[in-house]
């Protein structure tokens, strides 16, 4: 079969690092380290596994900033080369391990990525993974399989930018039937913004900002709509196309991204900009909670500034090495920074709940509905023109790109 892959090499990704930023095209290009080519089919580690054929792989904004070489390079300690990118994923069982219970072939599932203990084959879990944090497992580089964050960075399981992966069977999760492939698939991505949101939840009289109009932004005005939210929203959105977008979930303001935008945003979140000899405005007043799903030196930077005295700024855009943000409001305001970036155990309407199934019980129920923010599917061999579309969604308009396979 053919898939998508992330090879290590020095002397690829320096050439990559150095000419992508003035010609993108190298970082999908045979000089770089992703890698289109025929690998044989991922096969299942031990009995308790299960194979999946894939029916949609999502293109998540993680993905590009491997392929974009915007993480940290300390990631590389904890995944396992060469592997096949892709966690977002929907597809159908076509190999059962006799140990795995409950799950049949044919049966339509979903794969949460995450790579803890008890896919690892440890008996006796770590802290993290007890609680049911398993993204946060402690773990990641031993076991059974080799080391990976999650599926899509794991040499022994696949991702979903192929025909096929493997799962363990306690990270399999069955589609309801009135949850279609296009919901289905948006259902990690929507699972992020509910673990945020959960996390992070505000009261009905606070104003909250979002900075970002992408799939995450949208995903995190849903959860909050979709969980009863009646918090103020503002959201911060890069192109005209989003702020539609945003709207339709559930933002009660959208302010586009141009010249001159503090003067927009400072009014709609009831906060003043004054202007120092040097630099962007200070700003006094903003949202009680910021979640930012960007994770660049701007949005950075703007979330701490519009965040309130003693409010707290949700780090969900996934920074890795951001440039350019000024600390100064994090003391002066007392701000509490928070980090999310997967998702677990939740404890919704006081019981325990997997964020997939909390997202897929959502979806089924009628109170979320993602499919609309599948904008773009691509062939797997059409990778270089989809990953162009990505990576210019000011021009294509992409709110949400698959790999589509039969």
């Amino acid at each position: 079969m053919k898939a998508i892959q992330f090879i290590e090499s020095v002397p690829r990704y320096l050439i990559s690092k150095i000419i992508g930023p003035f010609y993108r095209p190298i970082l999908w290009s045979p000089l770089s380290c992703l890698q289109y080519r025929k690998v044989p089919e991922p096969s299942l580690p031990n009995e308790n596994w299960a194979k999946i054929k894939v029916r949609y792989g999502g293109i998540c904004g993680s993905d590009m900033n491997t392929i974009l070489l915007h993480n940290s390079p300390a990631l590389s300690a904890f995944v396992s080369f060469p592997f096949t990118i892709g966690h977002e994923n929907v597809g159908t069982i076509v190999e059962v391990g006799s140990q795995v219970k409950g799950f049949r072939e044919g049966e339509r599932v979903i794969v949460d990525p995450t790579l803890g203990c008890q896919v690892r084959g440890f008996p006796d879990l770590c802290p993290a993974c007890q609680r049911g944090d398993t993204g946060l497992c402690e773990r990641l580089t031993e076991g059974e399989i080799a080391p990976g964050l999650l599926t899509g960075n794991c040499r022994d399981t696949g991702g979903s930018w192929s025909p096929y992966l493997v799962a363990h069977a306690s990270q399999l999760f069955k589609v309801p039937p009135e949850v279609n492939d296009e919901n289905a698939v948006l259902v990690e991505p929507f699972s992020v913004a509910l673990h945020a949101v959960l996390g992070n939840y505000p009261e009905d009289e606070n104003t909250v900002l979002i900075i970002g109009g992408g799939v995450i932004g949208v995903c995190i005005v849903a959860a909050l709509r979709s969980l009863g939210s009646k918090a103020r929203v503002v959201a911060l959105a890069k192109y005209p196309f989003q702020e539609e977008v945003v709207k339709r979930y559930g933002a009660d303001q959208v302010i586009h991204l141009r010249r001159g935008y503090y003067q927009e945003l400072a009014p709609a979140l009831g906060a003043t900009p004054f202007q120092p000899f040097l630099g962007k405005p200070m700003v006094v007043g903003g949202a009680d909670i910021v979640y930012e799903c960007v994770g660049s030196g701007n949005s950075l930077d703007d979330g701490l500034r519009f965040t309130c005295s003693g409010g707290r700024m949700v780090l969900v855009g996934l920074a890795g090495m951001p440039k350019g943000v000024d600390w100064t409001p994090i003391w002066l305001n007392e701000i509490e920074i928070k980090g999310s970036w997967i998702y677990g155990t939740e404890l919704y309407q006081g019981k325990e709940v997997h964020t997939f199934q909390l997202a897929l019980d959502l979806m089924a129920e009628g109170k979320v509905e993602l499919a609309p923010l599948v904008t773009h599917k691509f062939q797997l061999a059409d990778y270089k023109r989809a990953l162009a579309a990505v990576a210019n969604k000011g021009g294509s308009e992409v709110v949400k790109a698959v790999f589509a396979f039969e």
